[in-house]
């Protein structure tokens, strides 16, 4: 029996997710101590029981036909990334992206040499195991770092080049590297926070209840007006610092804000079209983004525009969730399955040379502070999954540690545009040494 679900029963099952999430989290020890976010943590839990519901039958013997398989709406989903993204581009003053200066040149730089390491371990553990070197960059960066959009693009090219079935290979490992970037992200900033030994400032109910006295003070309108009570100026906290702080919103504030978003998405979706098959020719979300910040920054500097922050930080945070709630619902277990045995082992190995690069690396070579702590988590998630993870995972930080704006400054843009560019560049020399 197969039911394809579509937008909105999609959307009502990953509200139950996000709800499942947040229950088992709060109540299991262990999610909590290692800070699993609560989408990986329920969205697992739903793909393992959609997998048990289709292959059932087969492990008992009984009629293919009593098998139950669940598609889902995965524009849905694509929505609701672009609507994420769309958000940081909003959010993102010029003015701060000054602040991101040299920290934001070195972790480029970092990042960029990790994804070489990513790589070069892909291939040589490949060719060691008896496989096309190519499908060693297929277990790399393309799918690691690069996500499911670059795993789909590249898995063409390497059909081309002889590599037979790369872009069904590149989506499943796409997807594991999702759901081990959202695994690992909290336990290696655990042990970080540790060994600096910095005490947890507040539970998710405290921050809640701050919230209510931060939005009486209006502490969250731009940086131009936000004041605190003594005059003296504030600059709004970045958004995704504290996702559960009570926000107020009105009617007119939501409508102005969606507008905005409809104008990224709608832009973003011309310039893609517009852009495909040429040089400049970038993903989608790229776009959104991009259309977010100049959009930012012409109403607010040109036209004194006072963008309302309050309800992008809703309208994020909820994109973002249902975003990595969907795409775990849409996880195709039994596609990971059948990975071939060499390929989960080059995967198993890369998951171990990220944690312990975040580590010893993106960790000390970005300061060795709680800051440089959040960005290790951070780079867990988009190195081996995707941006959303990687702000999924600081949110658990940070949301029972303190903020950490350095953090939430230089991972999206590093993790949502750069990084793209650095992936490209560094398949295509290894490509040009392989062939």
């Amino acid at each position: 029996m197969e039911f394809e679900l579509n937008g909105v029963y999609t959307l009502i099952i990953a509200t139950f997710v996000l709800i499942l999430g947040r229950l088992l989290v709060s109540k299991v020890k262990f999610l909590s101590d290692f800070n699993i976010p609560e989408p990986v943590a329920g969205g697992l839990v739903a793909a393992i029981i959609i997998f048990i519901l289709r292959m059932w039958p087969s492990w008992f013997g009984a009629s293919e036909s009593l098998a139950l398989k669940f598609t889902f709406d995965t524009d849905l989903q694509t929505f609701f990334m672009l609507m994420f993204f769309t958000s940081i581009g909003l959010a993102a003053d010029f003015k701060r992206l000054k602040a991101g200066g040299m920290p934001l040149v070195i972790f480029l730089v970092v990042v960029s040499f990790f994804i070489m390491i990513q790589d070069g371990v892909g291939v040589a553990m490949a060719s060691g195991l008896g496989l096309d070197p190519l499908i060693g960059l297929v277990a790399g960066s393309v799918t690691l770092t690069g996500g499911h959009g670059t795993a789909a693009a590249w898995g063409d090219i390497f059909e081309k080049m002889g590599v037979s079935g790369a872009t069904t290979l590149g989506i499943a490992t796409a997807t594991f590297g999702l759901v081990s970037g959202g695994l690992i992200g909290g336990p290696v900033a655990r042990f970080l926070i540790k060994k600096i030994k910095r005490e947890q400032v507040s539970s998710t109910e405290d921050n809640f209840a701050l919230g209510k006295v931060a939005n009486r003070q209006s502490l969250f309108r731009t940086s131009k007006n936000a004041r605190t009570d003594d005059g003296s100026d504030r600059q709004s906290d970045d958004m995704f610092n504290r996702r559960d702080e009570m926000r107020l919103i009105t009617t007119s504030s939501a409508i102005e804000t969606l507008t905005l978003f409809a104008v990224c998405l709608a832009v973003a979706d011309i310039l893609s079209a517009v852009t495909a098959g040429t040089y400049i020719e970038l993903p989608t979300f790229v776009w959104a983004l991009a259309t977010g910040v100049v959009l930012r920054n012409v109403l607010t500097h040109l036209f004194s525009f006072d963008m309302f922050d309050r309800a992008i930080d809703v309208f994020g945070n909820a994109s973002l969730s249902l975003y990595l709630a969907i795409a775990l619902l849409s996880l195709r277990v039994w596609e990971l399955a059948d990975l071939a045995l060499p390929v989960l082992v080059i995967l198993a190995v890369q998951v171990v040379v990220m944690m312990v690069f975040a580590t010893y690396v993106t960790f000390k070579v970005m300061g060795s502070n709680y800051d440089s702590a959040v960005l290790a988590a951070g780079h867990c998630g988009f190195g081996m999954g995707a941006t959303p993870t990687a702000i999924a995972n600081m949110q658990v930080i940070t949301d029972r540690f303190g903020p950490s704006p350095k953090a939430y400054l230089l991972v999206p843009m590093v993790g949502a545009f750069f990084v793209d560019l650095a992936n490209a560049m560094v398949i295509k020399l290894f490509i040009f040494f392989i062939q």
